[in-house]
């Protein structure tokens, strides 16, 4: 049985917390933005399809950099949350849960609005025409049906958060015990005279968890697919 390293588990827990809670903050706003773009065409439509893929475009850096700029202590955003709440989002774990969130986020909108895109508008259609308020056909007929998408874009989201690297070490820095997830203890390890076999080791649990998720939504998704066949 492998025997985690201290460094080994510190970097696990708060890769697993920093990617849950930026999959948990994000979905309701994935949800929305995914609905928004796919159901509705209004002026600026473009614009905003731009704003959310460009995290996939730009370097991670230049995201980190911009996250860093807007909420540092400094920064519009970073200051008005600093002098009201007493709260900052720089070089602390809910800062790289935020930085993971923003380069994940295309990846679930897309997964999403794809799902959306699938749904027969005319089970929707049908559900009104019989009575239903427009909440009532989202619940039990829409959301059923693009369950698989959202599983699919949580997953991606999630996979992507475990594997975050720029972003979130130009915004949170490389903290033991706050900011070091897998990634960065990696890149620490490659820097460290001898620390190959330590990369090596975290590079390999990286791979397994990957796997664990991938592995754990293929197995939703198709009881997801069962129920809704049945």
């Amino acid at each position: 049985m492998l025997e985690l390293t201290p460094l080994e588990s510190e970097a696990i827990r708060l890769s697993l917390r920093v990617a849950f809670w930026a999959v948990l903050v994000s979905l309701p706003f994935g949800l929305a933005v995914a609905w928004l773009l796919q159901r509705y065409e209004f002026y600026g439509k473009t614009l905003l399809n731009g704003l959310v893929h460009l995290p996939l475009v730009l370097p991670p850096v230049v995201v980190g950099y911009l996250l860093l700029v807007l909420l540092g202590r400094r920064g519009p955003l970073g200051s008005w949350l600093y002098e009201t709440f007493g709260f900052t989002l720089p070089f602390t774990w809910e800062g790289a849960a935020l930085a993971a969130a923003v380069m994940a986020f295309p990846l679930m909108v897309r997964a999403i609005r794809l799902s959306i895109e699938s749904v027969d508008q005319n089970l929707e259609t049908a559900g009104r025409t019989l009575g239903a308020s427009r909440s009532a056909v989202f619940f039990t007929i829409t959301l059923p049906l693009i369950a698989p998408g959202i599983l699919t874009g949580c997953v991606l989201a999630f996979a992507r958060s475990l594997g975050e690297f720029g972003a979130t070490i130009t915004f949170v820095s490389n903290i033991p015990g706050e900011t070091r997830t897998l990634p960065l203890a990696l890149y620490s390890l490659i820097q460290t005279p001898e620390g190959e076999a330590g990369a090596l080791r975290l590079a390999l649990l990286s791979v397994l968890l990957s796997l664990a998720a991938l592995g754990a939504s293929e197995l939703i998704a198709r009881r997801l697919r069962s129920r809704l066949a049945g």
